[in-house]
């Protein structure tokens, strides 16, 4: 990296800085408990009436403990832009999800799957209120829908139902697997719409998988986004925008994208498209804004030379102007820029508010803006922006009780890597903290690494962030090299280089902490999921002397059978390894935490679920193995049944959470040998189920 403001002097001066900003020293008495992570809501969406008088919004509520197992219910709320009143429409035991006005903005549509054993489908209810209506009766379940323009029509997406003959070989036990073969497209329906219901439907695309798409302005065409194949390594790497024409059902490929596509949308006179989207095969993610005539030719890239970012989102401000969401660093900026090219504008910058917000929905003339977004003390609510305006209206307060709790005071900072780069990352200071005294630290390490942590909420039941400050522990979330947010050249550090870089600077964060006073250097435990999973696995093994404890979710521990029995091998290929495995053997074996396990002297909890297709199961148990055949005296291995790539259902999610705050403070804040015991195996007095516990005499 060549860039000054990466230089050692600048990192100097954000030390001082931060350390000017240190938080009053105090122990306010409520902290946020494990308790408060498992039931604080959040809206997850929120779209725009075209009147922009209302919000539609979903609002998430994790399940009790004792409620039948399952994610969180999605429910689905209207707020007024004009007053802030909000209005229940479909609450309780219900999930919720793709939130879509009409074009006459007189009803609302949204998937939804009512009664057992239902499969998604579209629903439909008047914003004045009454009944919801379903609209679609697919065979399968619907994965995402739109309106026609002018209203009477909707398309969406369903894969291939079974035939009988494949549901009556089920009943009798001949359903087998056959791995990635007799594969089931995604077809893209459409159907008229009434106010009572739906007609015939109408198969649009075969013999291809549609993942996403848009209606054109006039209606006639639709802009698809289209694999091959019905897998995700393909939706993942290999999708391209296609036209459909709805008539005659041909379509043309628009597109030639190399790996990575975002979302796109139809200019206003439906000349072009926009669309977000990685500039080569090997960048991380959809990084890029491009714009491109339907009538084909070459996409025209409109972010700017060496942008220090990364596009997440694309949009129409109007038929020239483009709108785009980015992240830049810890927080999100909105910017506008010609559709020829040129110069970008900030609209609407996060570093001046602390309000990290999403992708918007906006009305036709761009002048009110929908968001969900989050702050340090706010999870996430719906937010409203008059354009030009100074600051983002908040409508929602999902979680007033947070105003009772003490939370660690959150601060950006930056330290220089080994090698001179500046790295930023999120530091959650412990509840009380006085300058002067050292803590314990936690380091919660990101997964991807094509992801980034923002200077917001940061808790959720598998990296406790506030939980574990109210305990007493300094908290650091690092954006390290290969995370999002700053560039190509600096995501692309990771390429070809697994644990390098990488998690250099992950410990160069905790030396960077003990070195300023604050973390405890004989205290410092770490944990993350997936590749941040893969951290704590090397943290365990590589850098065990900088750990005392690992919590190992859903990680990698040995680099060629992760590529082997993971599904999205092409992705690991292009973007990560860039090589194929019989060029990198020796590299992939010494990178692998199983390598270095034989002088691991960290404390390990590995936890994952059992059904995962991203990292295989077996990844935590060669893990396991290893460390056990060494005579490791700390080490644990937790699977969850049923659960895949993260816990889903709120049984694991709880175990997660309480079973990695014993391990910390066990191994970590109260610094327990690894020669003794361990922590209770059985923490089902943590779960809240009041289990009867008498035994029946014998």
């Amino acid at each position: 990296m060549r860039m000054a403001w990466f230089s050692r002097g600048i990192a100097a001066i954000s030390f001082l800085i931060v350390m000017t900003l240190l938080p009053v020293p105090g122990f306010p008495a409520n902290p946020f408990s494990p308790e408060d992570v498992l039931k604080f809501k959040r809206a997850y969406e929120a779209t725009l009436s075209p009147s922009g008088e209302w919000i539609a919004y979903t609002v998430s509520v994790p399940r009790a403990a004792s409620d039948e197992p399952g994610g969180a219910y999605a429910e689905l709320w209207l707020v007024s832009t004009k007053t802030g009143n909000e209005h229940p429409f479909i609450t309780g035991k219900v999930n919720v999800s793709g939130l879509q006005f009409s074009p006459d903005g007189s009803r609302i549509a949204f998937l939804l799957a009512r009664g057992d054993n239902a499969k998604t489908q579209v629903w439909m209810i008047p914003v004045s209120g009454g009944e919801a209506v379903q609209i679609t009766s697919a065979g399968s379940s619907v994965s995402t829908f739109r309106w026609h323009p002018a209203g009477g029509r909707i398309a969406y997406v369903a894969t291939t139902p079974q035939s009988k003959s494949e549901k009556e070989l089920d009943k009798k036990g001949y359903g087998f697997i056959f791995y990635e073969e007799n594969l089931k497209d995604r077809n893209l329906y459409a159907l008229k719409v009434g106010n009572d219901g739906a007609g015939d439907v109408e198969q649009i695309t075969k013999d291809c998988s549609v993942w996403s798409f848009e209606w054109s302005p006039d209606g006639t065409t639709i802009a698809a986004a289209i694999s091959q194949r019905n897998l995700v390594d393909q939706q993942y790497m290999f999708e391209k925008i296609y036209l459909v024409n709805v008539a005659t059902k041909e379509r043309r490929q628009l597109t030639d994208n190399p790996g990575k596509l975002g979302n796109f949308e139809w200019s206003p006179d439906g000349s072009r498209i926009v669309y977000n989207a990685a500039i080569e095969l090997k960048d991380h993610s959809a990084s890029q804004v491009f714009a491109i005539s339907v009538s084909g030719g070459a996409a025209k890239n409109l972010t700017e030379p060496a942008f220090r970012g990364t596009v997440t989102w694309a949009g129409w401000k109007d038929k020239a102007t483009i709108v785009y969401r980015a992240n830049e660093g810890v927080y999100p900026t909105l910017s506008t820029v010609s559709a020829s090219g040129g110069k970008r504008k900030i609209i609407l910058d996060a570093r001046a508010s602390g309000i990290i917000f999403g992708a918007p929905d906006f009305t036709k003339d761009f002048k009110g803006l929908a968001f969900v977004a989050n702050a340090p003390d706010v999870p996430g609510d719906v937010y409203f922006w008059q354009s030009g305006a100074k600051d983002l209206k908040r409508l929602t307060t999902l979680n007033p009780w947070i105003n009772d709790r003490a939370l660690g005071t959150q601060k950006v900072v930056r330290y220089p890597a080994r090698d001179g780069l500046e790295i930023e990352g999120v530091l959650t200071y412990p509840v009380g903290y006085k300058p002067g005294d050292r803590y314990p630290l936690v380091v919660i390490v990101h997964g991807g690494p094509e992801s980034n942590y923002s200077n917001g909420w940061v808790t959720s039941y598998s990296e406790p962030a506030q939980v574990l400050a109210g305990k007493g522990y300094a908290v650091l979330l690092p954006n390290y090299r290969a995370s999002t947010g700053y560039g190509l050249d600096f995501a692309l550090a990771g390429y070809n280089d697994p644990a390098g870089k990488e998690f250099n600077d992950v410990a160069d964060g905790i030396d960077y902490l003990v070195s300023a006073g604050i973390a405890d250097k004989d205290r410092v435990g770490l944990g993350g999921g997936s590749y941040g999973g893969y951290a704590a696995a090397w943290f365990a093994s590589y850098y065990t002397a900088k750990v005392k404890a690992v919590c190992m979710f859903v990680g990698i521990s040995e680099l060629a059978s992760k590529r082997l029995t993971t599904d999205i091998p092409y992705e690991e290929l292009d973007v990560h390894s860039g090589k194929a495995l019989e060029d990198m053997w020796q590299v992939s074996l010494e990178r692998s935490p199983i390598f270095w396990a034989h002088q691991s002297k960290t404390a390990v909890l590995i936890l994952g679920g059992a059904a995962d297709t991203r990292v295989h199961p077996s990844q935590s148990l060669e893990f396991y193995r290893i460390l056990k055949m060494h005579d490791h005296s700390a080490v644990r291995l937790v699977q969850y049944p049923g659960e895949g790539h993260g816990n889903a259902k709120q049984p694991g999610r709880i175990d997660v959470l309480y079973r990695q705050l014993d391990w910390y403070d066990w191994y970590v804040k109260d610094a327990k040998p690894l020669g003794g015991t361990m922590p209770p195996l059985d923490i089902s007095d943590r779960y809240g189920l009041n289990l009867e516990t008498k035994e029946t005499a014998k």
